[in-house]
Parts: C-alpha cells; structure tokens; sequence
C-alpha cells in the first residue's frame, strides 16, 4: 500500500491548476482541494495516505465534465454526481498508480470518492465531515445568495444528515449557525 503520497498530491495539485473558474485569481479546483487538505488535518490529523489522496483530489478536474452536460432536475444531478465520483477514483487510481501504490489502495480512494459506505465506513464518513465543512466555512454564504429561506433550510438539514454525530456536534461548536440551521445538527 505505501506509495508517494507527495508525489500524488503534486500531481493533483497541477491537474487543478488547470481549472479555467478563478476564485480570488486562483484556479477554484486547487483552491477546493487546498481547503479540503486543510479541514481534513484539523479534523483528521491521524488520516492515512488513501484518505488524505482523496481529500485533496475529492473535485480532480471537475470542471472537465460540466454539471450542464446532464439533464435538469433531481435525476440529472444525481446522475453527474455520480458520474464526477467515479471519474474522480478512477483518475486518483491512476495516479497512485504511477506513484507506486497498490491495486488495494487504487481502489479503496475510489470507494472514498463515491461514497460508498457512508455512515458504516468511518473514513467514507470522515471524508463527508470534511466536505460538509468545507462547504459550510467557504461556500455556504455565497450559495445561500438568492435562495428562499425554505430552500437553505432544506439544503442545511441534507448537510447535517450527510455527517457524523461527532461532526454535527463539531460543526454547532465551531460556527455560528443561525437558527433554526442549529437546529439541524442537534438531532
């Protein structure tokens, strides 16, 4: 399984950097993965290399499949969601390959990446604890721009559910959430 995580983290980073959507002058794709890296140290800081590979390349090239490349809607969404994961693991395993990982390892960044286990496989979790802060730190004020209050407090209860009783408990210790938004992660 040993492999150089540097390596991989080096090669993520100047996959990103290609990202044409700029986000204070930076590539948006580096910067998320930056953040990701970031809020999985705070949370995680004894995360193994599989978990840490799939932190910072969580969003690899995102950009490269366009969420319009889909239709509208809930199923369309869904759809490319699913689509982003496992172009994603697919593209890690590839370069934890050439760093020297194992078939093992390949695969098990791409189970991070979609997802599969959440809420019975504590890295699966902990990687979706520290999406969920990511985007409540960094893009939450600027998604809730323009949506009724119904509709963020639907997408705040979806968040909360997404994580752990520990991170729920975290996230109400560590941002000033208004009510009733607090109200979602005291369940």
């Amino acid at each position: 399984m040993t492999g150089d995580r540097a390596a991989v983290l080096v090669a993520i980073d100047a996959a990103n950097a290609a990202d044409p959507t700029l986000e204070g002058g930076r590539p948006a794709a580096l910067l998320y993965g930056e953040r990701m890296t970031e809020e999985l140290h705070r949370l995680f800081p004894e995360a193994g290399d599989v978990l840490r590979i799939a932190a910072r390349g969580q969003h690899i090239e995102r950009w490269t499949l366009p969420r319009n490349a889909f239709p509208e809607g809930k199923p369309g969404y869904l759809t490319w969601r699913r689509e982003q994961g496992r172009r994603h693991g697919a593209r890690l395993a590839a370069l934890m390959a050439d760093a020297g990982y194992d078939e093992a390892a390949q695969e098990r960044v791409g189970i991070l990446l979609r997802k599969e286990g959440i809420k019975r496989d504590s890295e699966v979790q902990a990687l979706e604890d520290v999406i969920c802060f990511v985007f409540l730190r960094w893009y939450f004020a600027d998604f809730a721009e323009g949506r009724t209050a119904e509709d963020l407090q639907r997408i705040v209860e979806k968040t909360a559910a997404k994580m752990s009783p520990e991170g729920r408990a975290r996230a109400v210790a560590e941002f000033d959430l208004p009510e009733p938004f607090r109200g979602a992660f005291l369940d």
